[in-house]
């Protein structure tokens, strides 16, 4: 692995500035490697970060994905990492013409890692720092503590996507201006109302005083204020540590609550475990808003590399070469889906959408096809709307909010339906149905969507932990519950019960009426208990 020449660099440069003319915005330093496909191979394990901690898993990926490439070669183009600097690696065979198509797909996405919101949380550091430490620290501890850092390691991995993404991200975003405390909110929303039951006029009177003590005595306002309500409730200071107890922030985050509340990892001998679970407490926070924005940030770049590409000088004389690699990455298959593809092609409607004005309640009040195909009100916006939806949105709201019946109809698009033919014993593939709700609904549901599982404080006793799956359509792999649970077990130092759903498929009722399809019984969720004690699991229906 090796730094780009000063030619390629130079042809780096020139696309940075094409790329801000064009209204991309991204910081000055970058750093570009060339790198072997074998270089690739050993770094997409550890997703791309060089300096990621050791893991036996990502050996085993690398072998795997050798013995893939042995049968099956092939040339990744580009790979780049949201660091400060960003840093991208490039196959070290590109003609110039390539790595200049190459050079506009790696700005965009820089340009989304810098300013798409839901990555906010990734802009204060740089990350590759940060795992170079994480790194040493955990090759250290391996050295003193052997296997176990490694058993700890898998099972705080087990459930690395138990983070609560949106609440510390929600957190970014909290005006720090307001600077209320934990401790007011508790005394104004829950202790004078609910436990107190004070008459409006003295919930006024102590709204004013404590406007009176900001005023009076600025920065000591809230602790003067506080001074006078602990000598008129005593017993306040204890209903609050109660309910700290009660409404702990990071219940959603599993792996936050085993941290702060965890007595086996308190223990002088097991501090050292709470390092490693911070390390990988941290690496799946920075890599969630790549999961949630695939489609969003391949598209982005998709679409700009494409638009800045063929408006560049140096695509003359390779224009089939470009047409070539560049519909290998952004075919839009009949079954299935590329995210690139799909991606690219709901960000060109939508600016098409928006320089006609059609984002409007005058567009969307019309029923008339005719009507709906001339709508056009000059407005040309386009390019400002999707840059705007460049910064705003997920996956999830950017196929929710945008991907509509006349995009599906523009495309051809359709959801595929399988079934078997018995006379041939082969599979068929048919059009199932081409109404943008279902493939809405399709492309909905093969996104990122985690578990959502949470910490009952009440119902926990004897030292247990008790966890509640919200139950939203999917039931979890049961496979994977045994081992899940025995590393909480593990990490909490107790017995561990799983509040959550399961199928239950009742025979002879039959769901499906197609021919050829196959049949099952009616399925009916039921509530179910795992418990996970001394090793031993068990099952309780509720």
């Amino acid at each position: 692995m090796e730094l780009i020449n000063q030619h390629t660099k130079q042809i780096m440069e020139g696309c940075k500035e094409r790329a801000r003319a064009a209204g991309l915005r991204f910081t000055d330093e970058t750093l570009e490697y060339l790198v072997t496909n074998r270089d690739l191979l050993e770094l997409s394990p550890k997703v791309m970060i060089p300096t990621l901690y050791d893991y036996w898993v990502h050996d085993v990926e690398v072998l795997r994905e050798k013995g893939k490439y042995e049968l099956y070669p092939n040339n990744p183009y580009e790979t780049v990492i949201n660091t400060r600097p960003p840093i991208s690696f490039y196959n070290d065979n590109n003609p110039d013409w390539l790595n200049v198509m190459i050079f506009y797909h790696v700005l965009a996405h820089i340009d989304f890692f810098q300013n798409n919101l839901y990555f906010r949380n990734t802009w204060d550091y740089d990350f590759t720092g940060q795992a170079l430490s994480d790194k040493r620290l955990i090759a250290k501890l391996r050295a003193e503590k052997g296997h176990w850092v490694d058993y700890v390691i898998e099972f705080a991995r087990g459930i690395d996507n138990l983070v609560d993404f949106h609440g510390e991200l929600s957190e970014l975003f909290t005006p720090s201006e307001a600077g209320y405390s934990d401790r007011l909110n508790f005394y104004f929303d829950r202790f004078l109302q609910s436990v107190k039951n004070v008459s409006i006029s003295d919930y006024i009177k102590e709204v004013n005083r404590y406007n009176e003590c900001l005023k009076n005595f600025g920065e000591l306002g809230e602790k003067t204020f506080f001074r006078e309500a602990e000598r008129r409730y005593p017993e306040l200071e204890t209903h609050f540590t109660k309910e700290e107890v009660k409404h702990t922030k990071p219940r959603r985050d599993l792996l936050r609550f085993l941290l702060e509340n965890s007595e086996f990892l308190d223990r002088d001998e097991n501090t050292w475990m709470k390092s490693i679970l911070e390390i990988v407490r941290k690496t799946s926070v920075f890599f969630q808003p790549q999961i949630r924005t695939k489609i969003l940030n391949e598209g982005w770049a998709s679409y700009w590399h494409e638009n800045l590409f063929l408006q560049d000088d140096r695509i003359k004389g390779h224009e089939v070469d470009f047409a070539r690699v560049h519909a290998g990455v952004t075919a839009m298959p009949r079954v299935g889906m590329n995210p690139y593809a799909l991606g690219m092609r709901l960000f060109t409607y939508i600016e098409e959408q928006a320089d006609k004005g059609r984002y409007s309640f005058l567009f969307q009040r019309l029923a008339d096809s005719a009507a709906r195909k001339d709508f056009d009100t000059g407005t040309a916006t386009g390019r400002d709307f999707i840059l705007k939806a460049r910064e705003n949105l997920c996956d999830y709201l950017f196929i929710k909010n945008y991907l509509d019946q006349d995009f599906l109809d523009r495309h051809k698009l359709f959801v595929a339906g399988k079934r078997l033919d018995r006379q041939r014993m082969v599979w068929q593939y048919y059009v199932k149905s081409r109404k943008a709700d279902d493939y809405r609904q399709m492309v909905l549901g093969s996104l990122y969507h985690p578990p959502t599982i949470s910490v009952d404080m009440n119902k926990g006793i004897n030292g247990s932990l008790y966890l509640v799956h919200r139950f939203e359509g999917k039931q979890l792999v049961q496979e994977y519950v045994a081992n899940t649970l025995m590393g909480i077990e593990y990490l909490w130092g107790g017995p561990i019960y799983l509040e959550t759903s399961e199928a239950q498929i009742v025979p002879g009722q039959a769901l499906s009426t197609k021919r050829d399809e196959p049949q099952q019984g009616e399925i009916r969720w039921q509530r179910v208990v795992y418990t996970m004690s001394e090793k031993i699991l068990s099952k309780k229906t509720l």
